[in-house]
């Protein structure tokens, strides 16, 4: 044996003596993470991502995946659909993730679409709502929240018990918005209610005293309104300048009523909120135990309450992308996509199981989600008495 070989073998018998370093013994699982971290939406995404970060605790903290720990790749889109797709494109060429959870918008999540399809890599979309996502023929999308079509056949048998004879509408201006306009409004109208002003304002907007003027002018007795809960409390706050007095129903579950309580004061009273999480009465959830778990987890973290109603989408979506990976029996992204389709796990929502659609041969995966409805009443979350009895 040469000097150099004997000095090798001393090496390695020390090495091994003294225990081989965690990361070189065990190289993790990535799981690739895509949200608004900063710009007009970025408390929604940092809250998703605060959700994310237990779920990934929580399976580390049983073992991981596949024998190994996972590790979340954290990209900040910006609140800009261009950003989305570099940073999809980052995680899968830069990265080699088996899989991304993402990207909260549904404009963001559409701008990366085209990156997962060109190189084969699946996405958990978390929150995003517009039909086009799994309509459009892209098999690499599975989706846990509701499209906004489901969650408008959701309110529907809700519509007698509120009262609606004609509803406005006035949403943010993206793929969000049109969508959930195009379909709480043929819900509406299927169910005899008249449909009058449409009205869209800008994601980064902040005065939105012309809509709220054209609004005020029609004779409608409900507004829906859908964009991210920064732009609901100003909206709140200057419809109560205005006088404009409707009943206010918020759509995609972004409204965080806690959290307008606080920015929105008395604005906020008396409003509904569809929401997809309880955290104020987690034992109403399908899994009452494990929604306590993560309420108490993220209060033990110190992070805001009100961000609940968006940090649950971040450990569902991280939960529904490992339980690929462990489905799968390696992290590839093609075995993923594949194991996707017989995921059956409780989340914090409810029930994640994906059934096929879009376009035949090319179908993305849908869940479907848990929806829920309260009211701000004397500045508390409650539920409402017809929502709590259906």
């Amino acid at each position: 044996m040469t000097r150099a070989m004997r000095a090798l073998s001393m090496a390695l018998a020390v090495l091994f003596a003294v225990g081989v370093p965690t990361a070189w013994a065990q190289e993790t699982v990535k799981v690739g993470v895509i949200q608004p971290l900063s710009g007009p939406v970025a408390a929604s995404g940092n809250y998703v991502r605060m959700g994310a970060e237990i779920a990934r605790d929580w399976i580390n903290a049983k073992g991981g995946v596949l024998g190994r720990k996972i590790e979340l790749l954290i990209e900040d889109n910006k609140s800009d659909p261009k950003e989305a797709a570099t940073a999809a494109e980052k995680l899968i060429v830069r990265d080699k993730v088996p899989v991304i959870m993402g990207a909260w918008g549904s404009s963001m999540t559409l701008a990366a679409m085209p990156k997962l399809e060109e190189y084969g890599v699946p996405m958990v979309v978390e929150t995003s709502s517009a039909s086009t996502i799994t309509k459009g023929g892209n098999p690499w999308i599975f989706r846990i929240s509701p499209p906004s079509e489901m969650e408008a056949l959701g309110l529907q048998k809700y519509i007698k018990d509120f009262g609606i004879k004609q509803a406005d509408f006035l949403a943010v201006n993206t793929d969000w918005g049109r969508g959930a306009v195009a379909a709480f409004g043929d819900v509406l109208k299927k169910s005899g209610v008249t449909v009058g002003a449409t009205e869209y304002m800008d994601q980064a907007a902040t005065d939105m005293n012309a809509q709220i003027t054209k609004v005020k002018a029609d004779a409608a007795d409900t507004l829906f309104l859908t964009t991210s809960v920064e732009q609901i409390t100003l909206v709140l706050k200057q419809a109560q300048e205005q006088r404009l007095v409707r009943k206010v129903i918020t759509t995609g579950g972004s409204s965080s009523p806690s959290q307008l309580i606080k920015q929105a004061g008395a604005a906020a009273e008396g409003t509904y909120h569809i929401l997809f999480f309880l955290p104020w009465f987690p034992e109403a959830m399908p899994d009452g135990r494990l929604a306590k778990a993560f309420v108490d987890e993220w209060a033990k973290r110190g992070h805001p309450f009100e961000g609940l109603t968006e940090g649950f989408r971040g450990h569902d979506g991280i939960l529904t992308a490992v339980e690929g990976i462990r489905v799968a029996g390696k992290a590839e992204p093609k075995a993923v996509q594949q194991a996707l389709w017989k995921v059956n796990l409780m989340g914090l929502n409810g029930p994640i199981k994906f059934e096929k659609d879009g376009p035949a041969g090319k179908e993305s995966g849908q869940s479907r989600p848990s929806i829920f409805i309260v009211q701000v009443k004397d500045g508390k979350i409650a539920l409402p008495a017809f929502a709590a009895k259906k």
